[in-house]
């Protein structure tokens, strides 16, 4: 599928930290040129505007309701968004209200989230939605005694962009609304829901509607969407997603057949000619090898059995594995041990920053296992890591591949430390995050990316292939992550290490790979690294280059 400019990528993220979807959103308002819509709910947390009266119209310590309290550049006063409520947020392009370079008729726009609201109450059988003279929003039996609020809209529009966008009450508990805030400042009128109306719908039911009425409105009527899994039950988080067992491969399959994969390649079948990499260890790898041991370090080439190793390692360039050999995590693709991790090595910093200096390396590749057990999920060594090698040497870039930290503020310790490439993969498409890496999320990855891209860095990410996909599911994702301000990205061809981890479902060719460069960097990403062997860390230093040659190494 070619996106236009015309579609409307919509996006369905399941329930997302409010922090987390404010990031994703700042990032595509800030560096995309696509329209999109993103769908989600959110935890329990309260939002105001510049205005808000808060003395007036806050009723609780949000602290004391397990409620977030944020701030946002937004119209409007104070909202609550929790489960049970459908929150859309469209970023889209608009035209000028007078002349090629005016500004956007942004009372035309509200009117216009009104509208895709109203069609899709009244689609379901709400038929008294409509809107309230002097009141925002949408309400339902504004001819009647007592006018109800059903969605409140609050949006921000700017360079004929906007974001922020409208919360509809699905099955919201509406008593945690109305006792913690006056909504919106509306303190005359009582809030509805669509289950208190005694409509039944789903949630999965009535993003289809708003989803068709939103592009309609904001698009050429074509959708092109992508939803993480709608199916969230505690299981999601066994043991196997905790990394503290290898996983069952009935569990795997299990979420893939969920997320709509049924067919695979055996273990045992012969790979294509172009994925069986030509393995050569020279002088060059024996070498690096022994300088490896007798600083105790860990390559990931070695740990997750990366098939480019004797090409990377022959060049004199190796991806340092930080913090241990062990992950907290057990993602379905990765080789890596899952067994209870072990403190940090104090010594690795300035083991890493020697390794570095002996190889004579210009630009080092700092790869971490995901510690969720550690105070600052790690972010605080791979810091270390990087301002050891700096010590040694400034020139030295540092690239940094790092987990998502759980979406934590821990994040922050990495990116002040400045790395010259700041890599996080979202590995796969939305549909089979769930499958692939339980205990990750395409929204919060999207969020890491956005937060490094918001500090200026440039930003990195990586695609696996071949675990379920479709060609269009990872045109989309490079548009996501075009749209994200992403500067490089990786797309490589998944290989199945044992039977305890995800079959491969296909191999993609090498033409499929060119069509990925291609369109990625259509979309406007600056370097696309796409080829069945590439991983992560493949031609890291020449992929920095050609994505940013004029900031690359700017601190």
């Amino acid at each position: 599928m070619t996106i236009s400019s015309t579609h409307l990528r919509v996006r369905w993220l399941g329930k997302v930290p409010y922090t987390e979807a404010l990031a994703v959103q700042e990032s595509l308002y800030r560096h995309g040129s696509g329209n999109v819509l993103l769908l989600m709910e959110h935890p329990h947390v309260f939002t105001y505007g510049p205005s808000a009266d808060l003395e007036k119209n806050l009723k609780c310590n949000p602290a004391d309701v397990g409620a977030d309290f944020v701030q946002v550049k937004r119209g409007g006063d104070i909202t609550y968004h929790g489960p049970g409520q459908l929150v859309g947020y469209p970023i889209v392009n608009l035209q000028p209200k007078h002349g090629a370079d005016g500004p956007a008729d942004s009372v035309a726009y509200v009117h216009s989230v009104e509208q895709v609201i109203i069609n899709s109450l009244r689609e379901v059988g709400l038929s008294s939605a409509d809107r309230f003279p002097g009141y925002p929003g949408v309400w339902v039996n504004v001819e009647g005694d007592i006018p109800r609020k059903i969605c409140a809209i609050g949006v921000r529009v700017g360079r004929r962009r906007t974001m922020h966008g409208f919360a509809v009450n699905v099955s919201t508990d509406l008593h945690y609304m109305s006792t913690n805030i006056v909504p919106c400042g509306i303190a005359d009128y009582p809030v509805t829901s669509l289950e208190a109306e005694g409509i039944s719908v789903s949630m999965k039911e009535f993003t289809e509607v708003v989803s068709r009425h939103a592009a309609a409105m904001w698009g050429d009527g074509i959708v092109e969407r992508q939803d993480v899994a709608w199916k969230h039950t505690p299981d999601d988080l066994s043991a196997f997603s905790r990394g503290e067992g290898p996983g069952q491969p009935v569990r795997m399959l299990g979420r893939l057949a969920q997320a709509g994969v049924e067919e695979s390649i055996s273990l045992s079948e012969r790979k294509p000619d172009w994925i069986r990499p030509h393995v050569k260890h020279g002088e060059e790898v024996l070498t690096l090898k022994k300088t490896l041991r007798d600083l105790s370090l860990v390559t990931v080439c070695e740990e997750a059995g990366c098939p480019n190793l004797s090409e990377c390692w022959n060049d004199g360039t190796a991806t340092f594995m930080v913090l241990g050999e062990r992950c907290t995590r057990a993602c379905g693709f990765c080789l890596v041990d899952t067994q209870k991790p072990e403190a940090p090595d104090a010594n690795e910093p300035s083991h890493v920053a020697e390794a570095v200096a002996r190889m004579g390396l210009k630009f080092a590749v700092l790869t971490m296992v995901a510690r969720d057990d550690l105070a600052d999920e790690g972010m605080g060594h791979v810091a270390q890591c990087i301002q050891a090698i700096r010590a040694r040497d400034e020139s030295v870039q540092v690239e940094t591949l790092i987990s998502d930290a759980r979406g934590t503020a821990s994040l922050d310790v990495l990116i002040n430390a400045r790395p010259d490439v700041f890599n996080h993969n979202v590995e796969t498409v939305p549909r089979l995050q769930r499958a692939v890496r339980p205990s990750a999320g395409y929204a919060r990855s999207l969020s890491v990316l956005a937060r490094g891209k918001a500090a200026g860095l440039t930003v990195k990410s990586g695609l696996i292939v071949g675990m379920g996909e479709t060609d269009d599911e990872i045109v989309g994702v490079l548009a996501d992550l075009a749209d994200l301000g992403v500067d490089i990205v990786t797309i490589g061809q998944y290989l199945r290490p044992t039977t305890n981890h995800l079959p491969v479902a296909r191999w993609v060719e090498p033409a499929v790979f060119e069509m990925y460069k291609r369109v990625g960097e259509e979309f406007g990403i600056g370097h696309v690294e796409s080829s069945p062997l590439t991983r992560s860390s493949y031609h890291a230093r020449e992929s920095a280059e050609h994505a940013v040659p004029v900031t690359i190494g700017t601190r």
